[in-house]
């Protein structure tokens, strides 16, 4: 498994990858093994990967098997999710720091296909990501939809992410998890 910051002739295969497993588009069978929330066009990852170097892909013959967003709250801000949790950043406290744009980014999705699943990727593409971006800030922050136990365990059990708050959204319910990106994530038994 190759791993690396994904460049735009990448963006085909992640949005593949992305629509089997987003909700608007994925099977009803494949729903309750988690899905990705937030729709992505091609020019919105464009800048993720031009402006922030922010969408990281596993990739195996040629084939991208998963990818990890992150950015600055700069990106994200123009999506109202993210806008509710910038506002609310000054409210949660980590590592003995209150939250801000400058001390935290916005972690995921993460996107894993599901012949992947339980093999020890998530693990990895996490810990490649977090590492890129520990060079930048210090704690990652992200949400998971309270609908989308896989995801809730695996970030909880599997990456070890702490619960920080627990909010509402567009009549959805999220909790909110940080982590310390200095923490390198240590390989599971």
């Amino acid at each position: 498994m190759k791993f690396k910051v994904a460049e735009l002739e990448d963006l085909d295969a992640v949005l593949d990858l992305h629509y089997r497993y987003q909700i608007d588009t994925i099977s009803t069978e494949d729903k309750k093994d988690g899905f990705v929330t937030t729709p992505f066009s091609y020019d919105e990852l464009s800048k993720l990967i031009t402006e922030e170097q922010g969408l990281f892909i596993a990739l195996q013959d040629d084939q991208v098997l998963a990818y990890v967003m992150a950015a600055s709250w700069e990106y994200w801000s123009v999506w109202p999710m993210f806008a509710h949790m910038i506002k609310d950043l000054p409210h949660l406290k980590y590592l003995g720091q209150t939250l801000s744009t400058e001390n935290s980014y916005q972690y995921g999705p993460i996107c894993i296909d599901k012949s992947q699943r339980g093999s020890g990727l998530l693990e990895s593409i996490f810990d490649f990501a977090r590492e890129k971006m520990s060079k930048r800030f210090p704690i990652l922050v992200t949400f998971v939809n309270k609908n989308n136990p896989r995801s809730m365990n695996a970030h909880i059990n599997k990456l070890g992410l702490t619960p920080i708050k627990e909010f509402e959204y567009n009549q959805n319910h999220y909790v909110e998890l940080v982590y310390d990106t200095s923490k390198k994530l240590l390989p599971q038994s």
